[in-house]
């Protein structure tokens, strides 16, 4: 038998070792490649999308390629090095049968190589398989007009077969580093060699449960805005006290376990605690990094999902209406304006209901305070489905958003109780109404008499406004985009065109969160069973 003979029969034998560290790599290729399918794919590399989205997501996909491919080193390193840890043992029976260091590092060096080969053609192989239902997968979150047909993925498979061969290829030359030379004895013991007894510092263990504690607290109370305030220092705190949990905290209550008589003394309680605090000191890191990057898998796909869920219901919010036009006072082509987007929708066949109004601004106690007309806040109330609104002479309403726009904490100006008349009379406002009708935060609604008698206004806007009935999504979408273009999107608003903008945006990061956040979980699993 050859040299080479002997170290591929040993990865035979030692497949059920083997097997994680195989699978796990592969998968790691699978994905790298699944990355470079997209980035090499025609659609994303032709004149037509050079720029824009294309371009982008294009940019995108090659950046976390080399996410991958770097956390992949340090995964298969860490990988190898676990697992040459667990067999000392076999390698401490090698050298008494009279094999050299040299020959364990050669040895070491082939299968290492061996594995990784077939996990690189296997892994090319799987995602070529899985290519298509990837490309569909991707067609669909991405929000992209072309298809993104099947095609042979040269350009990938050349990248991925020699990115992965010469990054086992390092790993294998590092093993040398790792395989240091070591007595006999040590190797033959392997991992059964005594560390001493594990001891915990009881000012570390209660830093430990204060920065769990405050961190995981600050993360439940703090809503909307101020989450992206509290994301980093909550992120920091909660890492330095996971890992003190594992080193010291968890420790630390063993032991005062162990001091409980009758619960120590009882059944096999002696064992499972003598043995658990040794665990728990030996796996502390392990436990800790698959702690962190479990988080990060999950924390990372589902922050993307929320952010991105976050600004399109900020939009919807913010505006109740299909469309929405507000043109400043001095924009003189006001009329044309609204017959082109009237033009528009109908050469779409958008069917809508619509309603204008000029909204005025009076000065109330020294504030701008928009009052509308009981019949003119009825005709905005009509398309949104919201209640009308019914009036005596002589009194008003205060109108809230039905949705607070703002940050969480943003103190709410208090309306003013009375709204003074040109006669020198007071409206009392009696009642609070919250609708979505119109998009302003507050304001008054009085009868069209007493409106009639208020003050000269301060400002007046003209306000139109779209809502669609049973049209077809993309129509909506297209419209919208059409009327942007035209107009200014300061003063229009499609919130259709808005959302699938975002949507259309932010797919590639949620695309890539999604695959980076499962390579993670994979890695962490198999760092518990190299482990």
């Amino acid at each position: 038998m050859t040299f080479r003979q002997f170290a591929f029969n040993n990865v035979i034998r030692n497949k059920r070792l083997y097997a994680a560290y195989f699978l796990s790599s592969m998968f790691t290729v699978m994905v790298f490649f699944a990355f470079a399918i997209f980035a090499f794919h025609p659609v994303m590399t032709s004149d037509s999308l050079t720029s824009g989205i294309g371009q982008h997501v294009s940019i995108g996909l090659l950046v976390s390629s080399g996410i991958i491919f770097v956390f992949s080193f340090f995964f298969v390193l860490y990988s190898m090095s676990s697992f040459l840890q667990s067999r000392k043992k076999e390698f401490g029976v090698l050298m008494i049968q009279g094999m050299s260091m040299r020959q364990i590092r050669m040895m070491v060096f082939l299968e290492n190589m061996l594995i990784g080969l077939f996990a690189t053609i296997g892994g090319i192989v799987l995602g070529l398989v899985f290519a298509k239902l990837i490309l569909l997968t991707a067609e669909n979150v991405l929000i992209i007009d072309n298809k993104l047909d099947f095609y042979f993925p040269l350009m990938a498979i050349i990248v991925t077969f020699i990115s992965f061969n010469g990054l086992f290829l390092f790993i294998s030359f590092l093993v040398s580093f790792v395989l240091r030379s070591e007595k006999l004895i040590v190797l033959l013991k392997g991992n059964k060699i005594s560390k001493g007894e594990p001891k915990a510092s009881a000012l570390l263990t209660v830093v430990a449960a204060v920065l769990l504690t405050g961190g995981y607290y600050t993360a439940l109370i703090v809503k909307k805005i101020g989450v992206l305030v509290a994301m980093v220092p909550v992120t920091i705190v909660v890492i330095i006290g996971t890992y003190l949990l594992f080193t010291q905290l968890s420790v630390y209550v063993i032991r005062r376990l162990k001091k409980r008589e009758s619960l120590f003394w009882r059944k096999t309680n002696m064992i499972l605690f003598s043995d658990l605090s040794y665990r728990m000191k030996d796996n502390a890191r392990t436990f800790f990094m698959v702690a962190i990057i479990s988080t990060v898998a999950f924390s990372a796909i589902g922050t993307l999902y929320g952010f991105q869920t976050l600004l399109t219901n900020g939009i919807k919010d913010m505006n109740p209406h299909t469309f929405s036009y507000k043109p400043p006072k001095t924009n003189k082509d006001t009329e044309q304006d609204v017959a082109f987007i009237n033009d528009t929708l109908k050469e779409r066949n958008i069917k809508t209901d619509k309603a204008s109004a000029v909204l005025q601004y009076f000065d109330v106690d020294g504030h701008d305070m928009l009052i509308v007309k009981e019949s003119d806040y009825n005709k905005f109330a009509d398309l949104v489905g919201a209640d009308h609104v019914k009036l005596e002479e002589g009194k008003a309403a205060a109108a809230e958003y039905d949705v607070k726009v703002g940050l969480e904490g943003e103190d709410d100006q208090p309306l003013p109780s009375s709204i003074p008349l040109a006669t020198g009379q007071k409206l009392q406002a009696d009642k609070t109404v919250r609708s979505k009708a119109l998009s302003e935060n507050s304001y008054y609604i009085v009868t069209d008499k007493d409106f009639a008698q208020l003050k000269k206004p301060k400002s007046e806007n003209r306000f139109y406004a779209w809502q669609a009935k049973e049209s077809d999504g993309m129509a909506l979408v297209k419209a919208g985009e059409v009327l942007q273009k035209k107009l200014d999107r300061i003063y229009f608003a499609a919130v259709d065109y808005e959302v699938y903008d975002i949507s259309k945006g932010y797919g590639p990061v949620l695309f890539v969160g999604l695959f980076i956040g499962i390579v993670f979980f994979v890695s962490a699993g198999s760092f518990l069973y190299f482990r």
